[in-house]
Protein backbone atom coordinates (compact mmCIF):
# COMPACT_ATOMS: atom_id res chain seq x y z
CA UNK A 1 0.00 0.00 0.00
CA UNK A 2 1.64 3.22 -0.72
CA UNK A 3 1.26 5.76 1.85
CA UNK A 4 -0.13 9.35 2.24
CA UNK A 5 2.87 11.21 2.42
CA UNK A 6 4.35 9.68 -0.41
CA UNK A 7 0.98 10.41 -2.30
CA UNK A 8 1.15 14.20 -1.64
CA UNK A 9 4.92 14.69 -2.11
CA UNK A 10 4.40 13.30 -5.63
CA UNK A 11 1.35 15.64 -6.11
CA UNK A 12 2.97 18.68 -4.87
CA UNK A 13 6.35 17.97 -7.19
CA UNK A 14 3.65 17.34 -9.97
CA UNK A 15 0.57 19.47 -10.09
CA UNK A 16 -1.22 15.97 -11.10
CA UNK A 17 -4.44 14.92 -9.24
CA UNK A 18 -4.30 12.64 -6.26
CA UNK A 19 -6.05 9.82 -8.25
CA UNK A 20 -3.29 10.14 -10.88
CA UNK A 21 -0.62 10.27 -8.33
CA UNK A 22 -1.71 7.18 -6.55
CA UNK A 23 -2.35 5.00 -9.66
CA UNK A 24 1.54 5.81 -10.76
CA UNK A 25 3.28 5.29 -7.33
CA UNK A 26 1.12 1.96 -7.27
CA UNK A 27 2.51 1.04 -11.19
CA UNK A 28 6.04 2.06 -10.03
CA UNK A 29 6.25 0.49 -6.68
CA UNK A 30 6.16 3.77 -4.83
CA UNK A 31 9.55 4.99 -6.82
CA UNK A 32 8.89 8.60 -6.78
CA UNK A 33 11.29 8.66 -9.77
CA UNK A 34 9.73 6.32 -12.08
CA UNK A 35 5.95 7.57 -10.67
CA UNK A 36 7.36 10.79 -12.26
CA UNK A 37 8.17 9.10 -15.80
CA UNK A 38 4.62 7.31 -15.74
CA UNK A 39 2.76 10.27 -15.46
CA UNK A 40 4.64 12.37 -18.34
CA UNK A 41 3.79 9.37 -20.54
CA UNK A 42 0.50 9.33 -19.76
CA UNK A 43 0.59 13.38 -20.27
CA UNK A 44 1.87 12.43 -23.90
CA UNK A 45 -0.40 9.81 -24.45
CA UNK A 46 -3.39 12.20 -23.52
CA UNK A 47 -2.48 14.94 -25.54
CA UNK A 48 -1.30 12.62 -28.58
CA UNK A 49 -5.38 11.77 -28.08
CA UNK A 50 -6.49 15.53 -28.20
CA UNK A 51 -4.52 16.73 -30.88
CA UNK A 52 -6.75 16.57 -33.49
CA UNK A 53 -9.42 18.68 -31.03
CA UNK A 54 -9.72 21.85 -33.06
CA UNK A 55 -8.65 25.10 -30.82
CA UNK A 56 -10.84 27.89 -31.65
CA UNK A 57 -10.50 30.13 -28.42
CA UNK A 58 -7.14 31.14 -26.36
CA UNK A 59 -5.37 34.13 -25.74
CA UNK A 60 -2.50 36.52 -26.63
CA UNK A 61 -0.24 36.72 -23.45
CA UNK A 62 3.09 39.52 -23.46
CA UNK A 63 6.23 39.58 -21.07
CA UNK A 64 8.49 42.75 -21.00
CA UNK A 65 11.70 42.28 -19.41
CA UNK A 66 12.75 44.68 -16.83
CA UNK A 67 15.48 45.75 -18.54
CA UNK A 68 12.82 47.33 -21.57
CA UNK A 69 14.92 45.71 -24.17
CA UNK A 70 13.26 42.17 -24.66
CA UNK A 71 9.43 41.68 -25.69
CA UNK A 72 7.67 38.96 -26.38
CA UNK A 73 3.85 38.55 -27.87
CA UNK A 74 2.57 34.68 -27.86
CA UNK A 75 -0.98 33.46 -29.36
CA UNK A 76 -1.94 30.39 -27.08
CA UNK A 77 -4.58 28.80 -28.46
CA UNK A 78 -7.50 26.02 -26.35
CA UNK A 79 -10.53 24.53 -26.93
CA UNK A 80 -12.85 26.71 -24.92
CA UNK A 81 -13.45 30.34 -23.74
CA UNK A 82 -13.84 28.60 -20.03
CA UNK A 83 -10.22 27.38 -20.30
CA UNK A 84 -8.87 30.54 -21.99
CA UNK A 85 -9.94 32.38 -18.73
CA UNK A 86 -8.63 30.10 -15.98
CA UNK A 87 -5.56 31.11 -14.15
CA UNK A 88 -3.79 27.69 -14.91
CA UNK A 89 -3.96 28.79 -18.79
CA UNK A 90 -2.55 31.99 -17.84
CA UNK A 91 0.47 30.53 -15.98
CA UNK A 92 1.29 28.44 -18.84
CA UNK A 93 1.23 31.19 -21.19
CA UNK A 94 3.28 33.31 -18.79
CA UNK A 95 5.64 30.63 -18.59
CA UNK A 96 5.78 29.79 -22.04
CA UNK A 97 7.00 33.96 -22.85
CA UNK A 98 9.06 33.91 -20.28
CA UNK A 99 10.85 31.09 -22.19
CA UNK A 100 10.61 32.55 -25.33
CA UNK A 101 12.63 36.05 -24.02
CA UNK A 102 15.59 33.82 -22.12
CA UNK A 103 16.07 31.79 -24.92
CA UNK A 104 16.98 33.32 -27.95
CA UNK A 105 17.50 30.40 -30.30
CA UNK A 106 16.28 29.83 -34.22
CA UNK A 107 18.48 26.65 -34.10
CA UNK A 108 15.88 23.93 -32.13
CA UNK A 109 12.34 24.60 -32.54
CA UNK A 110 10.17 25.85 -29.12
CA UNK A 111 8.77 22.91 -28.55
CA UNK A 112 12.42 20.87 -28.40
CA UNK A 113 13.72 23.74 -26.08
CA UNK A 114 14.57 22.81 -22.39
CA UNK A 115 12.41 24.30 -19.91
CA UNK A 116 14.10 27.12 -18.14
CA UNK A 117 12.55 26.28 -14.86
CA UNK A 118 13.20 22.57 -15.09
CA UNK A 119 15.65 21.62 -17.56
CA UNK A 120 14.44 17.48 -17.35
CA UNK A 121 11.37 18.70 -19.28
CA UNK A 122 11.03 20.15 -22.70
CA UNK A 123 8.15 22.49 -23.29
CA UNK A 124 6.26 20.25 -25.49
CA UNK A 125 6.58 18.11 -21.81
CA UNK A 126 5.06 21.11 -20.67
CA UNK A 127 2.35 21.81 -22.54
CA UNK A 128 1.73 18.07 -22.08
CA UNK A 129 1.30 18.29 -18.68
CA UNK A 130 -1.00 21.16 -19.21
CA UNK A 131 -3.47 19.20 -21.84
CA UNK A 132 -3.81 16.40 -18.48
CA UNK A 133 -4.19 18.77 -16.26
CA UNK A 134 -6.95 21.11 -17.78
CA UNK A 135 -8.18 18.27 -20.29
CA UNK A 136 -7.98 20.25 -23.78
CA UNK A 137 -5.81 20.76 -26.47
CA UNK A 138 -3.53 23.94 -26.05
CA UNK A 139 -1.32 24.88 -29.20
CA UNK A 140 1.29 27.94 -29.62
CA UNK A 141 -0.30 29.49 -32.86
CA UNK A 142 2.71 32.04 -33.40
CA UNK A 143 4.83 34.33 -31.21
CA UNK A 144 7.42 36.94 -31.41
CA UNK A 145 10.22 38.12 -29.80
CA UNK A 146 11.81 41.38 -29.83
CA UNK A 147 15.38 42.79 -28.53
CA UNK A 148 17.14 45.84 -28.67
Amino acid sequence: MISIERIKQLREETDVSVSECKKALEESNGDIAKAKEILKQWGKDLANKKADRKVKQGIVESYIHPNKKIGVVLKLLCETDFVAKSDEFRKLAHEICLQIAAVNSEEISLLEQAWIKDESKTIADLINEYIAKIGENIVIREFKRLEI
